[in-house]
């Protein structure tokens, strides 16, 4: 037997501890000086290429930003809140606070770009740092105190993988992941620690051109254009606009509130100008003729002090799709709004305060315009008013959009057969019952305000509903004249939503298969989810501002399907109603009292199939059609062929292959990404190429239950599943890319209609999908990007890669 002295073993034990922790060291020296070499090499290289001349932002930097950077640093919910859209928010930087917070329990203070702070000094204040050199300009000096640069380089030292799918232990992707944000001090250690998330992150590297360009414009001091001026055809109308908007007298006064606190989020357009140029109403401190003051508000209807002006000022960032809501200005809009407000005889002998309870409550605050003006107003351009609550700086929207449906369609009452709209006095006897949430901000308690607003619903539906029991039968082809038909030649009589988990887009026309829920928005309703869902939200709102503001929109959601089953026979009624939610509306029907009593009153007659919801969509789309854009040969072709007219013959080809696509039903879909982006190319032109996009319908159970995810059993019904493919690009935030030749397009489909697993979905994914790491991944978003902007020249934005899938 052998002794082993254990005292020596120790010794020895300790000694090649010392060496390997010395060989470590030694390592990691070696591997810092070669990262420090290579850094500088980097820097030399670039110093010397630096051109004599200054780059030009607007023709070579901003291009790059657009396309590499704003599709990323974009929306509210931009990562460390780094705008990069505009120099306003490259000069702003990075904070490492972030703007959605389900927890808060007091407010925020609001970090909205061009408003709540003006220059660098004050959003310092506001905890945002730089991501520029903000010291000696040189162009070393411009480089090593560049946070912007250091992540440039980063990556370029740390190329992306090419190929496959990215690692999911190396870069997290939810939208929850938490945030590095890191300081021009705290640089270097998160580049030790995370070498891999350089710019543009888990997103293939710039081309060497685009890190080049980016990289010396940064060097020579990242310098930046002052914001553009008006054109001068925008200047005519501008100044037109701002001399009616700022009229004396109370009616016009009470008119131009109505207006701005409508029009506010939007990006209004002239007619006539170029087609990318874009204003904001805003309240000013100063008046037509001076530089734009903004009034910081956290919403349009508090008080903006004694004196202000309504202004219109130039946009100065580029347009991202999420947030890019259109309203046109023009001649003709001017003559309408003189139609509508102040050609009615009425009076406004004293104006409504900016007292919180009367400020929020449109019934209140604007009593004295007659609501059929205030209704065709919204009707008007009801695409855009429902936009609002779908787009707009409500960069996740789960709070508003986890109470509807993946999508479903959205008529308007008449307001020639509404007669409560001729009775103004019954809103204002209601308006208690009819006020919001947000007027007590987040004050109110959860509980307390959910009994509080169950009461006011029951009573103005007690109310509303008198009205309903006095109208007399009509059949069901009469019966579409209590439907708006657009007057014959407005698009906005008939709308299809589309929700994407926490996004949602809107559309003209009855798009898809029949869906299972429908709303018939009549004027409370829509101006209730405008004051609720856009003028009254607060994204910086504590929790319980947020949860109210969910459970007061399951009240409205219910009234819009309501009066879309109010059209059916009630003997039907409550079964359609249960089979979309299983039941949980019965809490509600306890809680609510006898409000169903209208459900046992039939209006509309002369049914004559055993699918009465059938019958009643291919009703509505007979007397919509006039003003349906497009007929929908893809999900809903009845007796085949069915083309598109106008169609070219590759163009229907691609059309037949797609309506495979349409007819995949059931839990396969679980694998499939919310929206998918296809390509079809036609021909040797990128321009004559078809998009496409394939959009999930997820089906579910209910969508009453504000505290269980999307994707829990709880609530979910995948044997439902379905698509909807659209010949045209829907959504701000695609998820995945699908490129096919014409050639292949039915193989494509064929393909993609047998996928049975997640396994032969990934498959799939290797023959015709563009990966992150894909070598053409830059250049296939580039298409997309172009494709939208040729289709939509005005109406198109950026869209937003936050949401693009790892597969």
């Amino acid at each position: 037997m052998t002794f082993v002295n254990p005292l020596r073993t120790r010794n020895i034990s300790s000694l090649v501890f010392l060496v390997l922790v010395s060989l470590l060291v030694s390592s990691c020296a070696t591997d810092k000086k070669k990262v420090t070499e290579e850094q500088q090499r980097l820097d030399i290289e670039l110093l010397q290429s630096l051109p004599p001349q200054k780059l030009s932002y607007e023709d070579e930097v901003r291009p790059v930003l657009q396309r590499r950077c704003v599709v990323c640093h974009g929306c509210y919910d931009a990562p460390c809140q780094l705008k990069l859209s505009s120099p306003a928010g490259i000069t702003r930087g990075a904070s490492k606070e972030k703007v959605y917070n389900l927890g808060r329990f007091t407010a925020a203070s609001p970090t909205r770009l061009y408003i709540d702070a003006k220059t660098p000094d004050e959003w310092r204040n506001k905890n945002f740092h730089s991501v520029l050199n903000e010291g000696d300009a040189t162009a070393s000096h411009n480089l090593d105190q560049s946070v912007m640069y250091k992540m440039l380089r980063l990556k370029k030292m740390n190329p992306q993988a090419q190929g496959g799918e990215l690692l999911a232990d190396e870069f997290d992707l939810s939208l929850s992941r938490k945030q590095t944000c890191p300081t021009l001090k705290e640089f270097d250690k998160y580049a030790r620690k995370k070498p891999n998330q350089g710019m543009p992150f888990a997103m293939p590297n710039l081309s060497d051109d685009e890190y080049r360009i980016i990289s010396q414009w940064l060097a020579q001091g990242a310098p930046m254009p002052a914001d553009k001026l008006p054109s001068a055809a925008a200047s005519k109308q501008i100044k037109r606009w701002e001399t009616f908007l700022n009229g004396t007298s109370n009616k016009q006064k009470l008119v131009s509130r109505y207006i701005y606190e409508h029009l506010f989020v939007g990006h209004l357009h002239f007619k006539g100008t170029d087609t990318r140029e874009f204003y904001r109403l805003v309240r000013s401190s100063t008046p037509p003729g001076e530089p734009v003051d903004e009034i910081a508000t956290v919403r349009p209807y508090d008080d903006p002090g004694a004196i202000f002006y309504y202004r219109l000022h130039r946009f100065p960032g580029d347009i991202v799709a999420k947030t890019h809501i259109v309203y046109e200005l023009s001649d003709q809009r001017m003559a309408r709004y003189r139609e509508l407000f102040l050609k009615p005889k009425y009076e406004v002998t004293t104006l409504p305060s900016y007292e919180p309870l009367v400020a929020s409550n449109p019934f209140k605050a604007f009593k004295d315009i007659p609501p059929r003006s205030r209704y065709e107003f919204l009707l008007d351009d009801a695409r855009y008013f429902i936009e609002g609550f779908m787009k707009g700086p409500v960069c996740r929207g789960m709070i508003a959009l986890n109470v509807i449906e993946d999508r479903f369609w959205v008529t308007f009452l008449n307001p020639d057969k509404d007669s409560m709209l001729e009775q103004p006095e019954f809103l204002e006897e209601m308006s208690d019952y009819l006020q919001i949430p947000s007027a007590q901000e987040g004050n109110i308690r959860l509980l307390t305000g959910w009994k509080q607003y169950r009461e006011r619903v029951r009573k103005y539906n007690e109310g509303r509903f008198k009205y309903y029991m006095e109208m007399n039968q009509r059949d069901i082809k009469d019966a579409m004249d209590f439907l708006w038909d657009g007057n014959g030649n407005n698009p906005n009589a008939a709308l299809t939503i589309f929700r994407h988990y926490d996004s949602a887009s809107v559309d003209f026309g009855l798009v898809g298969n029949y869906p299972d829920t429908a709303w018939v928005i009549d004027y409370p309703l829509f101006e209730r989810i405008h004051y609720l869902l856009v003028a009254g939200y607060n994204v910086y709102g504590n929790v319980k501002h947020q949860l109210n503001t969910r459970l007061y929109m399951d009240f409205l959601r219910m009234e819009g399907e309501d009066m879309f089953l109010s059209f059916l026979p009630s003997t039907d009624r409550k079964t359609i109603r249960d089979s979309w939610y299983e039941g949980m509306r019965e809490g509600y029907e306890m809680e609510l009292g006898d409000i169903d009593n209208w459900m046992s009153k039939d209006v509309v007659t002369g049914y004559k199939t055993s699918d009465p919801q059938r019958e009643l969509y291919q009703n509505i789309i007979s007397k919509l059609s006039p003003v349906l854009e497009r007929d929908d040969v893809i999900n809903r072709c009845g007796q085949p062929p069915c083309k598109a007219s106008g169609s070219s013959a590759s163009k229907h080809r691609a059309d037949v292959a797609m309506q495979k696509i349409a007819e995949i039903k059931g839990l396969v879909l679980i694998a499939f990404p919310d929206v998918a982006f296809v390509r079809v190319r036609n021909d040797n032109k990128p321009e004559n190429d078809f998009a496409y996009t394939i959009i999930r319908d997820k089906a579910y159970k209910n969508v009453t239950s504000m505290f269980k995810d999307e994707a829990d059993d709880f609530n979910r019904d995948y044997s439902n599943d379905s698509l909807t493919v659209l010949d045209w690009l829907e959504s701000s935030y695609p998820n995945f890319f699908f490129t096919v030749d014409i050639n292949d397009v039915e193989k494509f489909t064929e393909h993609y209609a047998s996928l049975t697993n997640r396994e032969e979905y990934e498959e799939f994914v290797a023959i015709y999908g563009t990966r992150r790491t894909n070598d053409d991944f830059w250049q296939t978003a580039d298409w997309f990007q172009d494709a939208t902007l040729r289709e939509r020249p005005v109406k198109a934005g950026l869209y937003d890669l936050n949401r693009y899938e790892n597969r």
